[in-house]
């Protein structure tokens, strides 16, 4: 498909399985595996490669190299330490290697966010990162940033690196996974940037008088991608563009999407060590010993009921207001459900409270647990998604590969992956509302539940149908390689008429 391969470099403030918070990290280290064999060239996979900064919690990693880094007119050291990411090609393993920018001052410290000096220390990424290519030998074809901490990296490389000819025909992909959160610093954030007065202009990075690093990535990106193509549509207008609509709309013509994939290898439900009991399409049966088992672990009644699950951080963005509206009703019906999850305290005494009064029906584990996680995806009959918004969502992809059937409000990417499942036509692979109220949300839980009970053979179809789906990240890596070559045609046809 593609003639050539291609060198890539992923920047990421935060790498699974190094360190993570969100579905960044996961994409982090998923995507880069799979682009390096996609695309079926014969020159033997493409070269990727990751960076990110080395936080305290990451141990290992070898030294590499250190060298100065001037910015904001001081010198800070970058030590780079190499460590990978384990990955296949033509059944054959493979390392992508993981460069960490350390810096004991910046990154030695308990959390990796949320610092009053977070400009600097993301500032200071930014520039290491760059500082370190010639320094390896090795110049990339594109350089793939994701979210507001590597914003500055697209804006560097056409403003203070713009003279130099290492730099200016690498191309900028910016990733916008949620638009929610956008590093706005104060003004002051231009010095540190090298950047003069005459970039504080509202066409330029000034925002609502802060200086915004998510928009150096969507104004100097050669072209610009969020995680779903519905939410590329949604972020340009105002109820979802989170005052950035105006500026999205103006790149439209940049603007793509494309969903993001599971890692195939690691949610099989056919080998995954820790669930109670393997199965695939072909053997649903099986199952329903993870159900049980988990009703067990968990202390609830062992016996055949339909199970909602729901795994989550508990924030307002996740509609947890509608279930909390209607858990009530539901605990009226001849149901469990089982919550796994953490954030707003709000929410973490909500539904702790749920399974003190219903404790035979409801059980909420406040916190985060891999191995309970998955118990869920594989114990759940229906899994409940009720977004308010969803860049593009990972637990729906999950949850079809273990066979749990999604009920999700039409929003981002639960639009893009779950359609609404009609009984005439048995099409479908899940359960879908669209109004955000807690009354259409308890009317797709009931067609479930129905279909659940009413027509166990439309059930079991339904299962293996979204099972079958194909969501990993050997199709998503395809689309990432035609945005790459979309956007080293644009760089090239800048650079000529430059």
């Amino acid at each position: 498909m593609f003639d050539q391969p291609l060198k890539m470099l992923l920047v990421s403030s935060e790498v699974a399985p190094f360190v993570k918070t969100g579905g960044l990290a996961d994409v982090a280290g998923s995507l880069p595996k799979a682009l390096a064999v996609a695309g079926g060239n014969v020159y033997g996979g493409n070269d990727v490669r990751v960076a990110m900064p080395r936080y305290k919690q990451i141990e290992g990693a070898k030294y590499l190299m250190d060298f100065p880094v001037p910015f904001g007119g001081r010198t800070e050291t970058a030590v780079i330490r190499l460590d990978g990411i384990e990955g296949q090609y033509q059944g054959e393993q493979r390392t992508i290697p993981v460069y960490m920018i350390d810096n004991y001052h910046y990154f030695f410290r308990d959390s990796i966010y949320m610092y009053e000096d977070d400009a600097e220390r993301f500032a200071f990424f930014c520039f290491a990162v760059l500082e370190m290519l010639p320094r390896l030998g090795w110049q990339p074809d594109i350089i793939h940033c994701n979210d507001w901490q590597t914003g500055p990296v697209s804006f560097l490389i056409k403003t203070q690196y713009a003279k130099n000819s290492f730099y200016n025909r690498i191309t900028t992909v910016f990733t916008i996974h949620n638009l929610l959160y956008q590093g706005n610093f104060s003004p002051d954030t231009l010095d540190l940037l090298e950047a003069g007065d005459e970039y504080f202009t509202s066409e330029q990075l000034e925002f609502y008088g802060s200086v915004s690093y998510i928009k150096m990535g969507i104004l100097y990106a050669d072209v610009i991608n969020t995680v779903s193509r519905t939410y590329a549509a949604e972020i340009q207008r105002p109820e979802f563009g989170e005052r950035m609509d105006g500026l999205l709309r103006k790149r439209s013509a940049d603007l793509y999407g494309i969903i993001n994939g599971i890692n195939y290898h690691e949610f099989n439900p056919a080998k995954d060590p820790r669930i109670f009991r393997n199965y695939n399409s072909s053997s649903i049966e099986n199952k329903k010993e993870n159900k049980y088992a988990l009703q067990k672990e968990l202390g609830l009644p062992v016996r055949e009921v339909p199970v909602l699950g729901l795994v989550s951080r508990l924030v307002d963005q996740k509609g947890l207001d509608l279930l909390a509206g209607i858990m009530d009703d539901l605990m009226a019906l001849d149901i469990q459900f089982i919550l796994l999850g953490s954030g707003d305290p709000f929410y973490e005494n909500k539904f702790s409270g749920f399974s003190r009064v219903y404790p035979e029906k409801n059980v909420s584990r406040i916190g985060f647990n891999t191995v309970l996680a998955q118990r869920i995806y594989a114990g759940a009959d229906i899994f409940l998604m009720p977004s308010r918004f969803e860049p593009c969502g990972l637990g729906q992809l999950i949850s079809m590969r273990y066979g749990a059937i999604p009920v999700v409000r039409a929003t981002g990417g639960l639009a893009d992956t779950v359609n609404d499942y009609n009984p005439v036509t048995g099409s479908g692979n899940g359960f879908v509302f669209s109004e955000y109220n807690s009354g259409a949300l308890c009317d797709a839980i009931f067609r479930a539940l129905k279909l659940y009970r009413q027509n166990p053979a439309a059930w079991r179809r339904l299962v293996r149908t979204a099972m079958d789906i194909d969501y990993s990240w050997a199709r998503s890596a395809v689309e990432y390689l035609q945005l790459y070559r979309e956007g080293i045609k644009r760089a090239s046809n800048m650079y000529k008429s430059a």
